[in-house]
């Protein structure tokens, strides 16, 4: 399997903490077939098929191609414009979730958790159609609200998706908010003056070209630091609500849809939304950074 290949699905996280796909167990390969009395840890496939007959202990996760469900799956199945397919003699104990693919459940089998189905290609084709319809028609209010649409959609795919793929690391970062708050707010703040200051200083720098590297950079770090802090509180928001009203303990991918759908709610609320998510922002920064991504209670108390 070609390293670049792997590398492309780790390079955001930019040294965060994530243990690399290699040492959670992963067989790699294209096409993969696990048979009756064979046991794999995790399973991803690049454009193959992914055939599972036997036992996989956590996860089995497809980019294109397709996965066919025989036997157990003990965490998730996760398919980005895979076709996936449930046999009847399937067993998956946590969530299934098809982005963008066909998702086909025979009687009898059992899925424990949540199945999540979301047709990408024709939602997203259709939502830019008539944003570009919407431009020349010089449609403003409707274009805002398609763009808007457009962004939110990706948001859940994003969302969706890591709490699929790190769930443990999402749930322990979102349970450090409700145990520290003020010192992951504090964190937070903080660390966004300073990265403020740095991107200040590098675009300064970018004047005689030594500061480019160091820009670019500067946004990706902010990028990833960014998505991985709002999904957490997608998470923490969620399982908050779900508890408030008496639910059961929701499992990472419903805690998460949940939150998504709240957060998103109150943040389209002029002016009280973009303080909303300033806070947000401030909450998601601090506690990737305390937690190191979701790896340690305190990473700067363990690293003095």
């Amino acid at each position: 399997m070609n390293k670049k290949i792997i590398w492309s699905l780790t390079i955001l996280l930019l040294g965060s903490g994530f243990t690399p796909l290699y040492s959670q167990g992963f067989v790699l390969k294209k096409d993969i077939i696990v048979n009756k009395n064979e046991t794999q840890d995790n399973v991803i496939s690049f454009g193959g098929e992914i055939l599972i007959k036997g036992k996989v202990k956590e996860s089995a996760i497809a980019f294109g191609g397709s996965i066919v469900v025989e036997g157990e799956v003990g965490d998730v199945v996760l398919g980005f414009g895979s076709d996936i397919t449930l046999k009847s003699t399937c067993v998956v104990k946590g969530d299934v979730v098809s982005l963008g693919g066909i998702l086909e459940k025979e009687p009898g089998s059992l899925v424990e958790g949540d199945s999540v189905y979301f047709k990408t290609s024709e939602n997203l084709g259709a939502l830019l159609k008539q944003g570009f319809k919407g431009i020349f028609t010089l449609s403003f209010i409707p274009l805002f609200l398609i763009l808007t649409a457009i962004k939110l959609s990706i948001w859940f795919i994003l969302a969706v998706s890591l709490a699929a793929l790190f769930p443990r690391q999402i749930s322990f970062a979102s349970s450090q908010i409700r145990k520290s708050f003020w010192p992951v707010f504090g964190i937070g703040f903080l660390s966004i003056l300073i990265f403020t200051a740095l991107i200040i200083l590098s675009a300064l720098l970018s004047l005689i070209l030594i500061g480019i590297p160091i820009f670019l950079t500067l946004l990706l770090v902010g990028l990833v630091l960014k998505i991985f802090g709002r999904i957490i509180l997608f998470h923490f928001f969620g399982e908050s609500f779900s508890k408030a009203l008496g639910g059961k303990h929701p499992t990472p991918l419903s805690s998460v849809t949940i939150g998504f759908l709240g957060v998103s709610f109150l943040g389209l609320i002029p002016v009280l939304g973009a303080l909303f998510n300033f806070v947000l922002s401030i909450l998601g920064w601090g506690v990737i950074i305390r937690t190191k991504f979701g790896n340690v209670p305190n990473w700067f108390k363990q690293s003095a």
